[in-house]
């Protein structure tokens, strides 16, 4: 299986929404208060993955978008697979691209925040040399307020 890495571009929104919308069900619902999952309605996820294009990294496997990955400085904001590439080494591909994007964005040090529940992320993340530095409230952004989420803040040196 060949991976393909680049820019996403307009005509990537639907896939990369479609990715995103399922994958944050899976890793999320259960995992962050009431008050978030009833503000992700599935047309958030197409209108970020719209305002989000410039910061969005697709990995391509024939021609589907096998997953994505949002780089924000020196933040690791989203990495998704669909449930088809899953444990196919997609996502270990996309985070060495993050991670090379944050270098490249002149940080020394990555970071990124797992809701706290998501027991599958944390050991991929942890798997990937990934150091898990503690809990915290991330301010999830939905509008002009913020939803405080537990997580955990995982970093790891670039």
């Amino acid at each position: 299986m060949t991976v393909t890495l680049r820019p996403a571009t307009a005509a990537d929104v639907e896939a990369v929404a479609t990715v995103w919308y399922a994958g944050w069900g899976d890793g999320h619902l259960g995992h962050v208060p009431d008050e978030l999952v009833a503000v992700r309605t599935k047309e958030t996820f197409w209108s970020r993955a719209a305002e989000q294009v410039a910061d969005t990294t697709v990995a391509v496997v024939g021609d589907d978008v096998a997953g994505f990955v949002m780089v924000a400085n020196d933040e690791v904001e989203q990495v998704y697979v669909s449930r088809d590439h899953r444990g196919s080494g997609v996502a270990g591909t996309l985070l060495s691209e993050a991670e090379r994007q944050v270098k490249a964005n002149g940080h020394s040090e990555a970071w990124l925040a797992v809701a706290t529940g998501n027991a599958r992320a944390r050991r991929f993340y942890e798997r990937s040399g990934w150091s898990d530095g503690g809990a915290f409230d991330y301010p999830a952004t939905v509008g002009d307020r913020a939803i405080p989420v537990p997580c955990h803040r995982y970093v790891k040196q670039v």
